[in-house]
Order: structure tokens, then sequence, then C-alpha cells
């Protein structure tokens, strides 16, 4: 049985892979700041919570981690902690870069300290490229990251880099782009699109209240998304690679296309307010993940329209359970 350490497990990438890994037959250890503050809505949502081994650690701490490195021997190390919201990022600057910066480094570190060899996967992210235009951003294409948030997802992504040439540690990023699920947290705009048209639908008078509507997005489907960060970790070579699918949209589309699930039409339930816009916006978001195909046989199996689907279908599901327990 392999050990695998999730660092980010409360969060949504850090549940699907959980449920993955378990059902790979891997013992899951999971790391939060406090275990006993932390919120596993999402591992309970998936009904996984009893089935993990959770851990306080704190990233930044480099004694934190070398305690739980020590104490658990993992296979594998997916590092996917770290203040994750673009949008709160230019609001605490600090805190983002040092979350994502700092704790790889001490991922890293760690690894270059054991006696075993051991396999760190990087989360890394598409907003790493910048705005652009309609390229499609492939493992080559230059980084010009405008937010802190995607600074620090770069300065990680050569700091994995630096290492693997450095020590000859097993490490690679992977370099997602958005990948969207019912786990959500409602800070991220689909999420917030999905629960307020969901709302409207079910009698509420209030708006959508929405920033850019021109933004230009590659959606995927979080739980096809973990399968990658594992398929990275079992290749003989580390190597980073994008995940996407290939095909991207803007969000006024995924706006039609979730009104239309409920049988609306936005434009009567949408206002666009400026304070919502960012101080440096990334407008288009396209990229071309044939070598995740190639090297991993990696493919995203659903597109936007599906993902709309199942993400209304769940807020169903939900009302379905809530309304049977209360009966």
């Amino acid at each position: 049985m392999k050990t695998a350490l999730i660092c980010g497990i409360s969060g949504q990438d850090g549940a699907y892979l959980s449920r993955f890994l378990l059902a790979k037959n891997y013992r899951v250890i999971g790391t939060s700041r406090d275990v006993e503050l932390a919120n596993w809505s999402s591992l309970k949502k998936l009904g996984i919570f009893e089935n993990v081994n959770l851990v306080s650690m704190s990233p930044v701490d480099f004694r934190s981690v070398l305690q739980v490195f020590s104490e658990y021997i993992p296979d594998e190390v997916y590092y996917l902690a770290g203040q994750s919201s673009v949008a709160l990022s230019f609001e605490q600057p600090v805190e983002t870069i040092q979350s994502i910066v700092l704790g790889t480094l001490n991922m890293l570190e760690a690894c270059k300290m054991s006696h075993k060899k051991i396999k760190l996967y990087n989360a890394g992210s598409s907003e790493c490229f910048g705005d652009i235009n309609e390229t499609r951003a492939n493992e080559a294409t230059s980084f010009s990251p405008q937010s802190p948030y995607a600074v620090g997802k770069s300065t990680s992504y050569w700091l994995v880099a630096n290492y693997r040439a450095s020590y000859n540690i097993f490490a690679c990023t992977g370099i997602l782009f958005n990948h969207e699920s019912p786990l959500r947290p409602i800070r991220f705009v689909t999420q917030k699109i999905v629960k307020t048209a969901h709302r409207i639908a079910n009698g509420s008078d209030e708006k959508l209240i929405l920033g850019r509507l021109d933004i230009v997005r590659d959606w995927g489907w979080a739980p096809d998304y973990v399968e990658a960060m594992w398929l990275m970790l079992q290749q003989q070579k580390p190597e980073d690679l994008v995940i996407a699918t290939g095909e991207s949209n803007s969000l006024e589309q995924f706006v039609d296309e979730v009104f239309k699930y409920y049988k609306l039409n936005w434009k009567d339930y949408v206002i666009q307010d400026e304070k919502y816009f960012r101080p440096s916006e990334l407008k288009i978001s396209k990229a071309n993940p044939s070598l995740a195909i190639k090297k991993i046989n990696w493919k995203a199996k659903k597109g936007l329209k599906e993902i709309v689907i199942l993400m209304c279908e769940s807020l169903l599901d939900q009302e379905k359970i809530f309304s049977e327990i209360s009966k």
C-alpha cells in the first residue's frame, strides 16, 4: 500500500484526489494547519471523511513539515495548499505569495532531506501565462503573471524546476487551467453564478452581480484533473505538463448555459458592476494540452455544457436530500 500526503486536502482538488487515491488502495494522509478547526465539508460530501488520516501541519513552518514527513514517510506528496483565489490575492498579496512559495520550498527541502525517494506534485496555474490573447499556451509558453497569486505560482514552478535539476528530485508541476465542481467555494465566480441562478429559479428576486463578462477561460471538470495529477507521478521521468480541455469559452457563455438550464434569460437577471473588476485582469486564457495526451495518455472528458449541468444538478440533489431529512 502506497502512502500519499495531500497538503490542502480540505479543498476541491484535495477532496477529489483523496477519493481517487482511496479507490486505488492508497493510505491517504491529509494536512491542515489546524485539524480541529478545519472545515471538512468537502470530504464529508464525498463520503470519505472517515477513510483519511488527518494531521495538523503548517506548510510555511519547516519543522512542522519535516515532522509529518518523518512520521508518515510518504511515497507521493501532492502540494495543493496555499491561498487559491486570484481576486483575494490582490487584497492579501503577502499571505498569498508566502503560502504558495514558502510552502513549495519546504516541500522540496523535505523531499531532498528524505532518505526515501519521494515523488512531489506541485499545483501550478494557467494564471502564470498572463494575457497571451488568442495564443494557446503550452509547456514552452513564457510566463507573464498578472496577479499576486500568479506571481506566487510562477515562483513555485521555477523552484520545482530548480530542485529537480539540482538535486535529482522527482518533482513536477501540473499547469492546470480552470477546473470546476460542486465543491467550489462560493467565492469562485462559477459557483456564485450557479447558486444565484438556482435561487432566482426558485423565486428569489435578487440579481446576479458580476464583473467582466468578456473574459475567456478553459473550464474543465475537477474530478478529471486529479487523475492527471496522479498520472504525472506514475511516469519514469518527472515532467511539467499543461492540463486543460483545449476549449475556451467566455464568462458570458458560462452564465448563459447556467440560466438556460433553469429556462431563464440571463440578461433579465445579471448586472455588471465595476467594483468587481480586478486591478489587472487576465482577459483570454487558451490551452494546448497535446503533450499531456501524448505523455500520460490523459484527456479531459467533460466540456462546458456538461460541467454546468453537473453543477446545477448537484444543487437539486442537495435539496432532495435536505427535503428527505426534514420529513
